[in-house]
């Protein structure tokens, strides 16, 4: 499987941090994932039920951060992973999360996390 869909540069608002003044107001994040599938069938009969909703994905994921209030940018990325994966066609997403200005000096502070679908034994 070396099929990918790649989300890049989502930009979304969400409280976010550990500290009160980051749980006064929303905050930027960037989410990048990278949807692993295999998209043989999807060339084949160029339709949609054959490929991943990238967009409904996006949908959902967007839905979930903007009225998230996690602590940890770890449990925010854990989040979307799974929102990726209930699409049976994944079979397995890498998602970046990006903290922009969370440290003085650094541009942006990231998490990074893959997730396999897990098999169900048949």
């Amino acid at each position: 499987m070396n099929d990918r869909i790649y989300i890049r540069d989502l930009h979304l608002r969400c409280i976010i941090g550990i500290n009160p003044e980051e749980r006064r107001e929303k905050q930027d994040v960037v989410i990048n994932v990278i949807l692993e599938c295999d998209l043989s069938k999807a060339h084949q009969a160029d339709r949609i039920e054959d490929t991943v909703n990238y967009k409904s994905i996006k949908k959902k994921i967007l839905n979930m951060v903007e009225a998230s209030e996690y602590q940890l940018i770890e449990t925010l990325a854990e989040r979307v992973a799974a929102i990726c994966l209930e699409d049976p066609n994944v079979r397995q997403a890498v998602v970046t999360v990006d903290k922009p200005g969370a440290l003085r000096f650094a541009r942006s502070v990231a998490v990074e996390i893959t997730r396999v679908r897990q098999s169900d034994g048949k």
